[in-house]
């Protein structure tokens, strides 16, 4: 169960980190919502396809690089979570919150 929701974790972080380079229609709505430039969205997309690449080394043997991976997109969720309540969007906070929950799973 563990690897198949860290594998679920690495898709889905890697998926919303290109989605964040790409500059994707719903990642321009969502970041104007809570106040985010864009000109952030390629460091964003960064930390999260960082996150899925640590989140792969853990699966494949680097068992502490894995474990950073998964702490660091836990302050990272945490941090998207705090920016939706400061604004008030609590209905665009979902997604960063089941991302949060996703990842403390794979801790």
């Amino acid at each position: 169960m563990h690897t198949a929701l860290t594998l679920i974790a690495i898709v889905l972080n890697a998926g919303i980190g290109l989605a964040d380079l790409a500059k994707a229609r719903f990642v321009l709505a969502t970041s104007a919502a809570v106040d985010v430039p864009p000109s952030w969205l390629p460091v964003l997309g960064t930390l999260k396809l960082a996150g899925a690449a640590g989140l792969t080394l853990g699966l494949l043997g680097i068992e502490p690089l894995g474990i950073a991976a998964a702490i660091g997109l836990v302050l990272f969720y945490l941090g998207a979570i705090v920016a939706h309540v400061r604004v008030r969007k609590i209905a665009t906070g979902v997604a960063p919150l089941l991302f949060l929950g996703l990842v403390v799973a794979t801790l």
